[in-house]
C-alpha cells in the first residue's frame, strides 16, 4: 500500500496493487485501487492488536501457551450467586484461572463468591476511571465477566480459550480513548508509518468495534488517464 497524502485531516489516501503484473510492466507498480483509511479507525486497530497481545503472559502451568494476565483485587470483589452458579465455578476453578479469574467460596452459608484476581486491563479500566473523576467500575465489569464464563459454561460445559468478550469491550475503550483522532495532522512519515503497522495486523480492514477502517473509491485502472488526478 503506497500512501499519496493525508485528506481533510480525517483520512489517508492510499493506492493498493489488487492485479497481477503483466511480463511487460515495471515492477515498480505502485497501485490501481484508490482507497481512504480512516486515521482514527486504521489506528484504533493498531493498538487493539497491541494491547491484545500485551494482555498475555507465558502460563508457567503449561509450557508453550498462554494466558491473560492478572492482578489481585484488594478487597476481594463479593458477587451474589445462586446454588447452581457456585457448583459451576467450582467445578471449573483451573480453567478459571487461565482466564485471570481467581474465584474463592466464603465458609458460611451465603451464596456469594469472592473474586480476588482480575484481568489486568480491568484494573487498569477502574484506575483511570477514578483518576478522571468518575465513578467506580469494576464491580459491574467484574460482574459482566463472571456472567459471561457462567453463560459459558452452561450452554457448552468449559470456557472459552479466545479472548473472552468483556476483556474485548474494556481493551477496545482503551484503544479508541488513546488512538488519533480526527483533524489530527499527519506528517507524510506518520501516515507511512501508521499504514506499515497496519498492514501487520490481524484484522486490519476494521476498528475495534467491527467498523471499516479503508474505504476503496476508483480502480484506476478504469480511468481514462489516471496520472491527471495525481501529477
Amino acid at each position: 500500500m503506497r500512501v499519496i497524502n493525508q485528506v481533510d485531516k480525517k483520512f489517508l489516501a492510499c493506492l493498493i496493487n489488487t492485479t497481477e503484473p503483466k511480463a511487460s510492466e515495471s515492477s515498480t507498480n505502485e497501485g490501481n485501487l484508490l482507497v481512504l483509511v480512516d486515521q482514527h479507525a486504521a489506528h484504533e486497530r493498531v493498538r487493539l492488536e497491541g494491547l491484545v497481545t500485551d494482555s498475555y503472559e507465558d502460563d508457567p502451568d503449561t509450557p508453550g501457551k498462554k494466558r491473560l494476565c492478572s492482578s489481585s483485587v484488594s478487597p476481594p470483589l463479593e458477587i451474589n450467586v445462586t446454588e447452581e452458579e457456585k457448583r459451576l465455578l467450582r467445578s471449573c476453578q483451573a480453567f478459571l484461572r487461565g482466564l485471570a479469574l481467581d474465584v474463592s467460596f466464603p465458609k458460611s452459608e451465603s451464596l456469594n463468591v469472592l473474586l480476588e484476581r482480575l484481568p489486568t486491563c480491568f484494573i487498569e479500566k477502574e484506575s483511570t476511571e477514578l483518576r478522571r473523576g468518575r465513578r467506580s467500575v469494576i464491580k459491574t465489569i467484574a460482574e459482566d465477566y463472571l456472567r459471561e464464563h457462567i453463560e459459558l459454561l452452561r450452554s457448552t460445559g468449559r470456557v472459552r480459550g479466545t479472548l473472552p468478550l468483556t476483556v474485548h469491550n474494556v481493551l477496545a475503550s482503551q484503544a479508541c480513548h488513546g488512538a488519533i483522532k480526527f483533524n489530527d495532522i499527519l506528517s507524510k512519515e506518520e501516515c507511512c508509518s501508521l499504514v506499515n503497522s497496519l498492514s501487520s495486523c490481524q484484522l486490519p480492514f476494521q476498528c475495534a468495534h467491527g467498523r471499516p477502517s479503508i474505504v476503496p473509491l476508483a480502480d484506476l485502472n478504469h480511468l481514462e488517464d489516471p496520472q491527471v488526478y495525481f501529477n
